[in-house]
């Protein structure tokens, strides 16, 4: 039984199969029958054809002919530039599986057969550049699958068939260079938007007298707009920005009195806006980035149900009205970078007061004006509904007004470029949603105020170059939002709190050019976004190798001109988007890293002015960097480019065989002199033994006395003030300082980086300690660590105590 079935399924799926088949093979003969009759219908003038469409080959082998790979239809018909004469054949509406038909640049004239409305898969129709004649055909809107309709320089006429409209997914109409007619009189919308026109927008446009919306924007096209345009009567929307628009904008746009929106952005108009009086429903004006002129904001004040202007970057000038709060819709008021003034004799910012009366004022804008005057008080009267406040490079000066803290929606406020003085009140704590606080390059002075830390929303603080004094606040670390902190080129001082480093997702910080100190790790390896740091400019002195933890995402790292000591960390390899790298200026020691050849990305280094040795690396990066990045350093070797002595190795590779010479020939001679020197040093040492005894009490003495700290010798001099500043000398300057105990001491510090400074340190601790003369001071103690030394000598009030 189960035989029987399993033979019976089996020929059924055979009987399913040869059906199939002998399907696909009628269709595919379907298919090539109805290219042939295409053969035969045309003047092949070369034989193109003729010599490739031939029995011997498969039809999906054909020149121009591409099957699909499942159904093993014919899918594309693409003849271009063949000189082909004739006509379209009505067979090519069999092949039902066509996607594209490309005959263009041929000699086809006659009407379109019907049949090719048949082809509902096709996606694209190329016919450009033949004689094809007749009327546009209104079957074309039943290929809804249609994306390129390309049909121009033929001779086709009559109208536009308005089936067209149904083809959904048209992308690329081009029926340019035909003899087509006919009006669009009830014509209400025209969107031409993004693409590529180019030439004049046409005067005839006027003659669209029903059009309530016309969008030419982001096209090629350029010259004046037509005066024709005032005659568009019932026009609403007329938006064609991002062009190459030149002249005048025409007076007769005046005429529009229903006109609501008009965006004219990013063209190249010129002149004085015409009067706008009669434009009472304008509702949205965008001229941004061209080059008008004159006073517009006195052309449009009567606009009331003025919603948006946006004029940024003209050459508007004149004075900015008061009657601004007739605008009482007012929503965005964007003038930046323009030449509107105050009024010269008071310089106050009054129309601030005006636009208070705009309730739903959210964007103000008026930057790069030159406005000068300070910003009033009744700057905490402006609408609670705004959200951004730009007035930067205004040339603004006295003081941040207390009542900028009743701007408690304000999410962007923008003071930057000014001549702002005083201090940052603390009202400033009530913008509490604001997220970018910018009040850079201006004069702001005393301390940070922690009611900045109330700001629990606030994404970038940007407080650079100013003369802001005092630490840094501690509670900036309590600010989770925060992925931007400026604050270089000011006064700031003590340490940076470690609380900073706690701020897992910030992004940017500058400390640079500060008084930042101390010698406490910088612990950024759990910055885990950080990619730029730079705390260069500073007196930070911490251990560089417990500085950096190394996250991957850091791409400039900037501690140049600090006094960093230790090696440079091996784990700075694993810095695989570093480009900038500054370690200059430092008391680094050690080697270069090897491991900072892995820095493939690496464009900038400098590690001059350390104490640096042994081998620069010289893979991959380090091939483009110049002696510049190792300059000043205590014994780098490398290649002669860079300025530094050959390293040891090359050397003993180089003169291996001249040294195994000297040692052949001259072996009695050295191991004579080797016997004198020996002597010699004996002798030396036993005279010297009889020199000091009289001192061996001093010496004795020696042994007893207690290291000094650093922190003793800075507590001792106040800080090496000034106070207590008696002189310098060629490797050092020379402090009066009082010990825990109550001695006046004279404290001589080394300026460690000043070539011969360390010899001279040794060289006078061993002198004057073990020599007694009446005329010479006496060394008390001395304080050494790796960047730090100094001399404690007997204070002489009366004479020199170096």
């Amino acid at each position: 039984m189960n035989n029987t079935y399993f033979l019976f399924l089996s020929f059924l799926f055979m009987q399913c199969f040869m059906a199939s088949l002998a399907m696909t093979m009628r269709n595919l003969a379907t298919d090539q029958f109805a290219l042939l009759q295409f053969k035969d219908h045309i003047l092949d003038p070369h034989n193109v054809l003729a010599n490739n469409w031939t029995a011997s080959s498969s039809v999906c082998n054909w020149l121009g002919v591409s099957c699909g790979v499942g159904h093993g239809r014919v899918t594309s018909l693409t003849l271009p530039n063949m000189n082909f004469t004739g006509t379209i054949p009505p067979h090519l509406g069999n092949l039902s599986f066509l996607l594209y038909l490309n005959l263009s640049r041929n000699n086809f004239y006659g009407n379109l057969p019907q049949e090719l409305g048949q082809l509902h898969r096709l996606r694209l129709i190329h016919l450009s550049f033949n004689g094809l004649n007749g009327v546009i055909p209104s079957w074309l809107g039943k290929l809804h699958r249609v994306e390129q309709l390309l049909m121009r320089n033929n001779n086709f006429t009559g109208t536009i068939p308005q089936t067209l409209v149904n083809m959904s997914n048209l992308e690329i109409l081009n029926l340019g260079n035909n003899q087509l007619s006919g009006t669009c009189n009830k014509l209400q919308k025209l969107a031409l938007s993004a693409n590529q026109f180019n030439g004049f927008i046409p005067r005839n446009i006027g003659n669209l007298t029903q059009l309530k919306e016309v969008y030419l924007g982001l096209n090629n096209l350029e010259g004046e707009i037509p005066e024709e345009i005032g005659n568009l009567f019932s026009l609403e929307i007329l938006s064609a920005r991002s062009m190459g628009l030149t002249g005048l904008i025409p007076k007769s746009i005046g005429n529009l009195t229903v006109l609501k929106e008009v965006d004219l952005g990013e063209n190249r108009l010129e002149g004085n806006l015409p009067p706008m009086a009669s434009l009472q429903k304008l509702e949205k004006l965008v001229l941004w980035q061209n080059n008008l002129s004159g006073n517009i904001l006195n052309s449009i004040s009567n606009a009331s149900m003025l919603r948006m202007l946006s004029v940024i970057d003209n050459s508007f000038s004149g004075l900015i009205p008061n009657t601004l709060g007739n605008l009482r819709h007012l929503e965005w008021f964007q003038i930046r970078g323009n030449h509107f003034i105050t009024e010269p004799a008071t310089h106050e910012w009054s129309f601030l007061s005006s636009l208070a009366n705009c309730k739903n004022l959210t964007f103000l804008d008026v930057s790069q004006n030159p406005l000068n005057g300070i910003l009033p008080t009744y700057i905490g009267n402006l609408s609670t509904s705004l959200k951004k406040f730009f007035a930067d490079d205004c040339e603004l000066q006295g003081n941040i007004p207390l009542e900028v803290g009743n701007l408690s929606n304000v999410f962007l406020l923008e003071l930057t470029n000014n001549k702002i003085s005083g201090s940052i009140p603390a009202t400033i704590g009530g913008l509490r949603n604001v997220q970018s606080l910018t009040l850079d390059i201006n004069e702001l002075q005393g301390p940070i105020p922690e009611k900045i830390c109330g700001l629990e929303r606030l994404y970038t603080l940007e407080l650079s170059f100013n003369k802001l004094s005092g630490p840094m606040p501690t509670c900036l670390g309590n600010l989770t939002s925060l992925r931007n902190l400026y604050l270089g080129s000011n006064k700031l001082s003590y340490a940076i709190p470690s609380s900073l480093w706690s701020l897992q997702d910030i992004l940017e910080i500058d400390l640079s050019s500060n008084y930042f100190s101390g010698s406490h790790p910088l612990d950024i390896g759990h910055l885990r976004a950080l990619m730029y740091l730079n705390l260069s400019k500073n007196l930070l002195m911490s251990d560089m190798v417990s500085t950096i933890g190394g996250p991957e995402t850091l791409v400039s790292l900037d501690l140049s001109n600090n006094k960093f000591h230790g090696h440079i960390p091996e784990s700075f390899g694993g810095l695989i988007s570093l480009e900038f790298l500054d370690l200059c200026n430092n008391n680094l020691s050690g080697v270069i890293p090897k491991s900072l050849e892995k820095l493939t990305n690496l464009k900038y280094f400098n590690v001059s002015y350390n104490r640096l040795e042994g081998e620069i690396p010289t893979g991959r990066c380090f091939q483009n960097f110049s002696y510049r990045s190792f300059m000043k350093n205590y014994a780098l070797c490398g290649p002669s480019r860079l300025l530094v002595p050959p390293c040891r190795s090359s050397i003993h590779r180089n003169s291996k065989l001249t040294i195994l010479r000297v040692l052949r020939y001259g072996l009695l001679t050295i191991a004579t002199i080797v016997v004198i020197i020996v002597f010699t040093i004996i002798y030396r040492k036993c005279q010297s033994r009889s020199i000091t005894l009289p001192v061996k009490e001093d010496l004795l003495s020696l042994k007893t006395w207690r290291r000094i700290s650093y922190a003793e010798l800075s507590q001792a001099t106040d800080g090496f003030g000034e106070s207590n500043f008696l002189g310098s000398g060629s490797f050092g300057s020379v402090y009066k300082g009082r010990l825990s105990d109550g001695m006046n001491v004279a404290i001589k510090v080394f300026n460690l980086q000043i070539e011969g400074a360390f010899r001279s340190f040794d060289t006078e601790c061993e002198a004057m300690r073990n020599i007694v003369h009446r005329n010479l001071v006496k060394v008390i103690t001395c304080s050494s660590n790796v960047d730090f030394k100094a001399l404690v000598l007997d204070f002489m009030p009366n004479g020199r105590s170096i």
